[in-house]
């Protein structure tokens, strides 16, 4: 007989970061994640997560909406249902609820989680199968500082955990951001790649002016210069410019995709569980995006190990990714609460093994970050 679903748990947790990280609309210095629990007839529990960054300063979904969505609309909706059934399940919620791909993603990841501990298969062998086994894996520089970033970039460079930089622009005046950017690039020379991500904080004129800046200045892609829905202005940027175009905010799912490829982008999209709805969407994504000849990018919303790792999975099927991942969101985090915390070295993370997403929660520090 099929094990069925028996309980879902949706689970806020607060984790102090290392520093605070600044992005063009908000500063961070806890990351709020919403953790999954789902158990089955048989006792198994598949593990997801739900995260996003700045909360309701970044996009429709916050941790605490999550947590609601998952408790009120979604449980009453999965529980006593065949936990296997993931394709039914994935419908039946897409049927009832509209939106909400980050709760969606936390779903669809405790299911696949569950079914690789049912079948004793790693989640990447139920989406194919990885080609890659260490992915590499650059790291924001977000201090805001310039000196400090310079410090911290050359650091992480000899120590040979990051050799990629990416770096958070937009909530200053254009060419203080182009000043603070060039000597971070100056610094590093060759020895690093240096992207910016300006969070859709420039107007299409603004962006104009700050991609021909930082094409000058060596940068090797800009991340969202402009609003989301300004699909248009995108796409004239990227044809303007010889310096790459990252999508990111603009394209949440396969639809997106296909809109912004069919009228002419040409660059990159930062693919993510979270805002396309779970690992099985996110690759939906990737194949388009493959298809349109569009480079692809693993990229997060700051996750914790759970949600990092769910994503790694994904992109570990992917055979090339044309600009890397920034899978970095634990090493943000001063603690875990997983019982083995990833592999960071050589200027990437390794794939967990073992079934499902091959990592166990450590119930005490759950217990220590849970928000009462």
């Amino acid at each position: 007989m099929a094990a069925i679903i028996q309980s879902i748990e949706a689970i806020l947790v607060d984790i102090p970061t290392i520093r605070p990280h600044k992005l063009s609309m908000a500063t961070m210095g806890v990351q709020t994640m919403v953790i999954v629990r789902i158990k089955d007839s048989d006792g198994l529990e598949g593990l997801g997560e739900a995260t996003t960054i700045g909360g309701l300063a970044y996009g429709p979904e916050s941790p605490e909406s999550v947590k609601l969505t998952i408790d009120t609309y979604f449980t009453p909706l999965l529980l006593n249902q065949p936990a296997e059934a993931i394709n039914t399940l994935k419908v039946r919620l897409n049927r009832a609820t509209r939106g909400n791909n980050l709760a969606k993603s936390a779903i669809e990841t405790a299911l696949l989680d569950l079914m690789g501990k049912r079948l004793n298969q790693p989640l990447h062998q139920l989406l194919g199968g990885a080609v890659h086994r260490h992915i590499p894996v650059l790291w924001t520089l977000a201090s805001g500082d310039t000196q400090t970033d310079i410090d911290e970039a050359r650091r992480l460079l000899a120590d040979q955990r990051h050799c990629d930089f990416k770096l958070k622009i937009g909530s200053r005046a254009l060419m203080d951001d182009v000043r603070h950017v060039a000597a971070i690039k100056a610094a590093v020379g060759d020895s690093a790649s240096v992207r910016v991500d300006v969070n859709q904080a420039w107007d299409e004129s603004t962006a104009a002016r700050g991609m021909a800046e930082l094409q000058a200045a060596g940068i090797d892609l800009v991340e969202q210069p402009t609003p989301m829905k300004e699909h248009a202005a995108l796409v004239r940027l990227s044809q303007q410019f010889h310096l790459p175009i990252l999508a990111d905010e603009a394209v949440a799912d396969a639809t997106d995709m296909f809109t912004l490829a069919s009228a002419g982008f040409a660059g990159a999209v930062a693919l993510k569980i979270a805002k396309a709805g779970g690992p099985l969407q996110a690759l939906k994504v990737a194949n388009v995006a493959s298809a349109a000849g569009i480079g692809l990018y693993g990229g997060t919303l700051l996750e914790g190990t759970i949600g990092t790792v769910a994503a790694l999975h994904a992109w570990s099927t992917l055979d090339t990714l044309h600009w890397g991942t920034e899978m970095f969101g634990p090493l943000l985090l001063k603690d875990d609460i997983v019982e083995t915390p990833l592999n960071f070295h050589n200027n990437g993370v390794t794939l967990p093994a073992g079934p499902g997403l091959g990592v166990t929660l450590n119930e005490d520090k759950l217990a220590e970050y849970r928000r009462q």
